[in-house]
């Protein structure tokens, strides 16, 4: 997917794609799960150079309309954006197919100064959409 090396943070319920996600990043540290407590006590303990953030977290989630800011990744983009220094450095991006929640969750980061991109998951498998902040900054991402 990348060529860092640093820990990777990955907030995810698809059972696939869970299955996808370790398989990428096998050769790295990477901590996987979609309990939204479990993330941010990581997030508290551990530094992580790329997180990877769903939006919908359960069955009840997929064909909803409501807003579930505190059972949703929804819920990590508000922690994050209310804790700057908490992975300061960290690429952040959101790979959800809610396109709606994703919007939120980018907009919640960037409005608080972070750097957040939405990369749809279908986007990751084709190999699209996490270049290194150096690849960015040379025009590669």
């Amino acid at each position: 997917m990348d060529g860092r090396s640093g820990r990777v943070l990955v907030l995810e319920d698809d059972e696939d794609r869970c299955h996808w996600f370790q398989q990428q990043f096998a050769a790295r540290e990477h901590d996987l799960t979609c309990d939204i407590a479990q993330a941010i006590r990581w997030l508290e303990t551990r530094e992580y150079d790329t997180i990877l953030l769903d939006h919908d977290l359960t069955e009840e989630h997929y064909y909803s309309d409501a807003h579930d800011d505190e059972g949703t990744g929804f819920a990590i983009a508000s922690w994050l954006a209310k804790h700057p220094e908490s992975q300061p450095h960290a690429t952040i991006v959101v790979h959800s197919l809610n396109y709606v929640g994703a919007k939120r969750m980018v907009d919640v980061l960037r409005e608080s100064g972070r750097q957040a991109e939405h990369v749809p998951f279908p986007y990751l498998q084709a190999g699209l959409g996490i270049a290194s902040k150096e690849e960015r900054a040379k025009g590669k991402g």
